[in-house]
């Protein structure tokens, strides 16, 4: 049976979505499948079974499908770094950081990581479903493209292009890309996906004949607009949540410039009696704010002191929680000596936990269950700050920090915090309700694909 890549047009299109739903849809027909992704970038990441470290988006994917996940399914993942270098992931482990022309001049030498991952889950499973990178002719980069046609080429894989509608010119951006694909990929072709479309779609008939008898390529699909609310892949997503009415419980979220691991508050998001909110300010009005993780915690800390921000949390009255970096900067200093993350080796952070957090070169890769405030939590560690004093989290009445990720997917955690906010707090079990939505979602999609000829491609 073949594999699939899972090409766009450009970038956002949709690629990261239908790559779930599509290998949502071949599990469904008994088909065993699994996700792929050579070359993510994204400081939003997470450990997957195995122990080893990848991006958020492929591990989501993995859950939707639920499927075992390891560095297999993400072999190179890119996270900002010092200045302006990044922090390369190799096999789920950390190993350098550089500059992009140094990263792309080693290029070659991640192609063996690449291979390596996509045989593993080659031999395991029926179908790998890969999903491409931004636009997948982008012509000064095909020497440079890990997860588009290296994936297509060395693996000969069957092509799924998604174009997305909303961005207009979806003629012109379909007709291109396969004007300017290579014969072989033209050959491996076998359809294309139009995503995010509006309204009634009987009204794009005529866009699929046209598609179809003047570019020669099926259309497999035509995907309502519809936003998920889970398995956000970057910060921009993270406004196309649907706002609550009469919640409960208001909760900022500092949106730090280098945010990370923002998944942690899908729980939030999901939460009926919880409006959580975004903010760059403003703390006031809020019943509880949140300090997110960091991908460069220093740099979000002085950008907090630039603004009002820094002082205006000191000032605050009501609690405080921090997670991963956002828990760091709850701290009296952050000693950095061996410029793990900054050249700065101490900043003065906001003081609200006595002691220090230091950063070490290695960083600490741990999930499982903890025991923590009287509770037994889910979750898992991604960082190289230590806290000798308080080495997995502080709790007091005023001020909540830990390392956990995923700490707001416990109920009984969810439930302590707010029911001492509102006692007229519910709550709600967020393993099933998230499971609820993402089938719901997933089917609705499904409806609107011809699954039977994507088996028919493959099976040939």
């Amino acid at each position: 049976m073949h594999n699939i890549s899972v090409f766009g047009t450009s970038s956002d299109a949709g690629k990261s979505t239908l790559t779930f739903i599509i290998a949502k849809a071949l599990c469904k027909r008994g088909i065993n499948t699994t996700v792929f992704k050579a070359q993510n970038v994204s400081n939003n990441s997470h450990v997957a079974d195995d122990g080893s470290e990848i991006a958020i988006s492929t591990y989501f994917q993995s859950q939707v499908i639920g499927c075992v996940t390891s560095w297999h399914q993400n072999p190179v993942l890119l996270k900002s770094g010092s200045k302006r270098s990044v922090s390369l992931i190799v096999r789920g482990a950390e190993c350098d950081q550089m500059g992009i022309k140094e990263y792309y001049k080693n290029l070659d030498s991640l192609k063996s990581a690449v291979e390596e991952g996509f045989l593993y889950l080659d031999r395991k499973y029926d179908t790998v479903v890969a999903e491409g990178a931004g636009g997948c002719v982008e012509l000064n980069l095909l020497e440079k493209d890990l997860s588009n046609t290296f994936i297509a080429d060395r693996f000969d894989t069957k092509i799924i292009l998604v174009a997305d509608i909303e961005k207009g010119g979806v003629f012109a951006s379909i007709y291109g890309t396969i004007s300017l694909l290579e014969k072989k990929f033209k050959k491996n072709l076998i359809g294309v996906i139009i995503n995010k479309f509006r309204g009634d779609r009987s009204l794009f008939d005529d866009g699929v004949k046209i598609i179809e008898k003047k570019f020669g390529v099926k259309v497999l699909g035509v995907l309502p607009y519809k936003t998920l609310n889970l398995g956000f892949e970057d910060s921009a997503s993270l406004f196309n949540y649907k706002q609550k009415k009469d919640a409960k419980i208001r909760v900022g979220i500092i949106h730090f410039p280098h945010m990370s691991n923002f998944n942690d508050f899908e729980p939030l998001i999901l939460d009926d009696e919880v409006q959580a909110d975004f903010i760059k300010g403003g703390v006031e009005g809020y019943d509880l704010i949140i300090l997110p993780g960091s991908k460069r915690v220093v740099e979000d800390l002085l950008w907090m002191k630039k603004s009002s921000l820094f002082n205006d949390l000191k000032r605050y009255k009501k609690k405080i929680i921090g997670i991963c970096g956002g828990y760091e900067m709850m701290f009296e200093k952050i000693l950095d000596p061996l410029s793990v993350e900054s050249d700065r080796k101490s900043v003065f952070a906001l003081g609200f936990i006595n002691g220090a957090v230091e950063f070490k070169k290695e960083k600490i890769l741990k999930k499982g269950v903890y025991d923590m405030d009287s509770l037994r939590l889910h979750g898992y560690e991604i960082h190289f700050g230590v806290s000798m004093e308080h080495p997995l989290y502080f709790s007091n009445e005023r001020y909540f920090g830990t390392f956990l990720h995923a700490v707001f997917e416990n109920d009984d955690f969810r439930k302590k915090i707010f029911k001492a906010i509102d006692e007229r707090y519910e709550g709600y079990f967020f393993k099933e309700k998230r499971e609820g939505v993402i089938s719901e979602f997933c089917d609705e999609m499904i409806e609107y694909l011809d699954i039977d000829e994507v088996v028919r491609c493959i099976s040939n």
